[in-house]
């Protein structure tokens, strides 16, 4: 009798087992279903690791050099580096007895100084802060070492926009020069310089830009040394500039 009692009762405890397992299972079936519904509702994260979605967003981070668009003025974090090479034709003018023929290169770095100025006007533009390293040598009338130059000088540019991929722009600076040119112009190694010219970009590229400029270049000490009568020439050159 006990015996038929405990089959009995172990029955039904395995089908009570049974009954909560598969009511277990279920329950867990009914939640992953009602979280993937969820996760499937939900509007798509822009973040994540899926190279496809990251490099959209990669490119929409990378500003333009251009306030409005090609030639309608810089914006005002943009940087810009040149790389020049020219010659200068020397003016036996202005106090000097030798005209003084150079061969020139040079490397600036340049900032813009805020936003475009003169909207709506003719002169719309940007000013530009730069300084320019250069250096040389004479090859008229003397060719010798005793002709080399170099020379530090800060400039202040200012960029017309346009509204193409040309941008003409007027230029102005004075720096200090070191010098081997002598008698009968110059008495001294330091020299000042003074610089004013005209030019103009032509972008080849969206950030890039081929630069030509002719500019007049005076050198002098102020009367530092004798004789103090100065050099005097007109300078072309032509290079390349990167803005970014």
């Amino acid at each position: 009798m006990k015996r038929n009692e405990t089959l009995t009762f172990n029955r039904r405890l395995s089908s009570v087992s049974s009954r909560t397992v598969h009511l277990f299972w279920l329950t867990v079936l009914c939640v992953g279903v009602a979280s993937v519904w969820r996760i499937e509702a939900q509007p798509t994260s822009p973040f994540t690791n899926d190279v496809s979605m990251t490099q959209p967003a990669l490119q929409a981070v990378s500003e333009s050099i251009w306030e409005h668009g090609v030639g309608e003025g810089f914006r005002p974090t943009v940087h810009t580096l040149s790389v020049e090479a020219g010659v200068g034709l020397g003016m036996a003018a202005f106090g000097s007895r030798e005209a003084h023929d150079l061969a020139l290169g040079s490397l600036s770095y340049g900032h813009m100084l805020g936003p475009v100025h003169g909207e709506s006007h003719w002169y719309r533009g940007n000013f530009e802060w730069r300084v320019e390293l250069f250096g040389g040598m004479q090859y008229h009338p003397d060719v010798g070492t005793d002709g080399w130059l170099i020379g530090l000088t800060p400039h202040l540019r200012y960029n017309f926009a346009t509204g193409t991929r040309w941008i003409p722009f007027i230029d102005g600076g004075a720096g200090v020069t070191a010098t081997g040119i002598s008698h009968p112009d110059l008495g001294g190694t330091f020299e000042f310089n003074l610089q004013a010219g005209v030019g103009v970009h032509w972008f080849v590229r969206d950030n890039l830009a081929l630069t030509g400029e002719v500019k007049y270049m005076h050198l002098s000490c102020a009367g530092i040394d004798k004789p103090n009568l100065g050099v005097n020439d007109v300078i072309g050159m032509i290079g390349l500039t990167w803005f970014f």
